[in-house]
């Protein structure tokens, strides 16, 4: 019987096994899994709303239990057991017991590693003390509620990307007065360009949240008990007893160095479409493994729930007996804060001139239904296309409540390599309660064919 191993219990692990053993019975395929935290397939994207009180129940996130794997799917999950070694020329694995004690040695024919992402905890002053949180797992939020339940009136969040946004509102739903720091001079500066992050920043402060940026932090002051009791930045000490780190993640790889995995420039493991590693019997699926960006034609390391399935989903049909790719993402992504919606795809305009094109720009503001229709609400779109040939290469939106789903539709014009007189000219659906006359898409896409016209007139 062959036997076939995963390295970490959520998204893309559990999705491959599930996915194997559809294709396989019991009598063909023995699958084990080794996760070393307390649960299984739970949604991480959603610790935020749960931290904020939005979700009440922890369970809420967890779609499948430990034993709904063993008793359904006949997987043999193994909570609170860490895998800290791999031997790929005696496929092996060494696993620790984090509750028993003790290291063992089990064998494997296929390993999945879905090891996901780490938090980045910067190398300062006071970093490892306690009240100072990384926010990737349960286990992590649990702590985090943990530490907020014995008094907190203040909090420092470090980072203004999603989960740092996302923390710093949980945060104001429980009545905690926020500091939110950012060495960049807007937040969700890898997400969006300059003019639409201005946009976010706006909204933030309005939110209560203080905001300090361009603003790096030197350190973390620590009480007698170690616990931390100020952040030093550049603007001064800021007063917190919990601290949360949300400058954004790195791929889980230290266990594949460890073995002499391959591991890209973007920092995640290599695979090729088939989710498979150049080390024979070895897969790779989710946070900690590259992804192809298929705009920029680069490797990258993306950490989204979205991706992680997908490529769980593939590995799981080869190593179960199938065939099947992962195509690549075009980097999609879509947050909230409070009631603006943030959404983009593609490349920025900054991104998309780094990697060699040409580009012009439009920015488009609108209403998410028609304007005298009741509940109508303000957006503004910007979209980057390729100059002469007018290929959309990118957008982004803020706006209030409807707006940041449309980001779907250039999301299937970017994957199908449309131009924005392509768009332009999609059939998209009308009526005043769903959107004006002109969706703002397809006025955003007029404007950007308009933009690319006028270029050709000027440099023919």
């Amino acid at each position: 019987m062959t036997r076939l191993v995963v390295v970490g219990g959520d998204a893309a692990g559990m999705s491959g096994a599930s996915q194997a053993r559809r294709r396989r019975g019991p009598d063909a395929l023995e699958i084990v899994a080794f996760e070393r935290g307390h649960f299984t397939s739970y949604s991480a994207c959603g610790i935020p709303y749960w931290i904020g009180g939005v979700v009440e129940d922890r369970d809420e996130l967890i779609a499948r239990a430990p034993e709904t794997f063993r008793d359904d799917y006949a997987i043999d999950v193994h909570l609170r057991h860490e895998v800290v070694g791999i031997d790929p020329v005696g496929r092996t694995l060494r696993v620790r017991d984090l509750e028993a004690g003790g290291e063992r040695d089990e064998p494997y024919d296929e390993l999945l590693v879905a090891t996901g992402a780490v938090p980045y905890r910067p190398d300062l002053p006071g970093i490892d003390g306690a009240g100072i949180h990384g926010v990737q797992t349960l286990d992590d939020g649990q702590r985090v509620l943990d530490d907020l339940a014995s008094g907190c009136s203040q909090a420092v969040v470090v980072g203004a990307g999603y989960i740092g946004l996302e923390m710093a509102e949980a945060m104001v739903q429980r009545g905690i007065h926020v500091h939110l720091v950012d060495r960049g001079t807007y937040p969700m500066k890898l997400a969006l360009d300059a003019d639409m992050g201005a946009m976010v920043a706006r909204e933030v402060e309005a939110l209560g949240v203080q905001l300090h940026l361009g603003t790096s932090v030197l350190g973390f002051d620590l009480d007698a008990d170690g616990r931390v009791e100020s952040v030093a930045t550049e603007d001064g000490d800021l007063h917190a007893t919990v601290v949360i780190l949300g400058i954004g993640n790195a791929p889980n790889v230290a266990l594949a160095r460890d073995a002499g995995l391959e591991v890209g420039a973007a920092g995640g493991m290599v695979t090729d479409r088939r989710m498979h590693t150049p080390t024979d019997g070895v897969w790779a699926a989710g946070d900690c493994a590259e992804v192809f960006h298929r705009v920029s034609r680069r490797s990258m390391a993306i950490a989204l729930g979205t991706i992680a399935n997908k490529q769980g989903r593939v590995a799981g049909i080869n190593l179960g007996g199938g065939y099947a790719t992962f195509p690549g993402v075009v980097g999609t992504s879509v947050t909230k804060v409070c009631g603006t919606e943030v959404a983009r795809t593609g490349l920025g305009a900054e991104e998309a001139c780094d990697v060699g094109f040409e580009v012009v720009t439009e920015t488009v503001r609108s209403t998410t239904r028609a304007g005298y229709y009741p509940g109508a609400k303000e957006l503004t779109m910007k979209v980057v296309a390729e100059k002469r040939t007018g290929r959309l290469l990118g957008a982004q939106i803020v706006g209030e409540e409807g707006a940041a789903k449309r980001i779907d539709v250039f999301a299937t014009a970017l994957w199908n390599e449309m131009t924005v007189d392509d768009l332009l000219n999609v059939d998209l659906s009308y009526a005043p309660p769903f959107s004006p006359v002109w969706d703002p898409v397809l006025i955003a896409a007029r404007k950007s064919w308009q933009a690319v016209e006028d270029d050709l007139r000027v440099n023919p």
